[in-house]
């Protein structure tokens, strides 16, 4: 099975699981905070299954109506993630400012609400560390969005259980919805990150600048005189374009074959890469 639909699919079920579990401990205990990580893992298993798919279609061939692949899918996904966990935090907000106006806070059964919140925190770094393995394996964003999503859980899930914590020894119980709310502007941030990287590569955005310089220095090490080179990139599908210069009195046959060693050398050196060269001769080439 492919390795990035099978994790994927790991992280809906791992997701599916935890949204029960903290849903349940939640209305139990009446804690709001443990209710607003419920629906933050509702927003995670939303991503997850976007993810799902959208690794799925990303890996299809072009065709026709696109030929240049369908890796923007995976980028597609990582805004509409990100704009899911930003709802869900603008929920949490909202249901625990109402808690705080609504006056007592009543809270049963807190240390049941701490205990799942730390198996929640285990459960996401395992998955989370998971997702990341393969998304950089396989430079997949709609992965890598996922796993963000679980990393964020599980520090918010470790702010709740040490809120609820502090509850059982402090006896303060309207720490419980400020504790979702620190939950939330914490999800925020991370939304905001998530958006910022899965929309850029939209606008076509070029490689970052280690990444570029990387690639020229493994043109230079090819002995490659070029020119006017451009990168972009599109889920985990990565281009370039470049201006090769050769002798001016190079035979077509030869100028063609040196591009495909140039060509052969870079696709062995990065996955899923797509290489345009314009030839242009250079008089100072003997």
């Amino acid at each position: 099975m492919n390795a990035k639909i099978s994790i994927a699919r790991l992280s809906v079920a791992s997701n599916s699981l935890l949204i029960v579990l903290k849903l349940a401990i939640g209305i139990i205990s009446g804690s709001v905070s443990i209710i607003s990580e419920a629906i933050h893992s509702s927003m995670d298993l939303i991503a997850a299954l976007i993810a799902f798919f959208a690794v799925r279609v990303s890996d299809t061939p072009p065709d026709s109506k696109h030929p240049y692949g369908h890796g923007k899918v995976e980028n597609i996904s990582g805004v509409i993630e990100g704009l899911l966990i930003l709802s869900a935090a603008i929920m949490i907000i909202v249901e625990a400012v109402k808690k705080l106006l609504g006056g007592t806070v009543v809270l049963e059964s807190v240390w049941l609400g701490a205990v799942v919140m730390f198996i929640s925190a285990i459960v996401n770094t395992i998955v989370s560390r998971r997702l990341y393995k393969v998304a950089r394996k396989t430079n997949s964003v709609a992965l890598e969005a996922d796993a963000l999503h679980l990393k964020t859980d599980v520090f918010t899930s470790l702010g709740v259980a040490a809120g609820l914590s502090l509850i059982m020894l402090t006896g303060i119980r309207w720490l419980d919805p400020v504790v979702a709310i620190l939950v939330a502007l914490f999800i925020i941030k991370e939304s905001y990150d998530l958006l910022s990287r899965a929309f850029s590569p939209l606008l076509d955005t070029s490689w970052s600048d280690p990444e570029i310089k990387a690639l020229e220095q493994k043109l230079t090490s090819m002995n490659v005189n070029y020119h006017d080179l451009r990168t972009r990139i599109a889920g985990n599908y990565r281009f370039i374009d470049i201006h090769v210069e050769i002798p001016e009195n190079e035979s077509v046959g030869n100028a063609h074959s040196y591009c495909d060693r140039i060509e052969g050398e870079l696709k062995n050196y990065y996955n899923n890469l797509t290489i345009t060269i314009h030839v242009e001769p250079d008089q100072t080439i003997p």
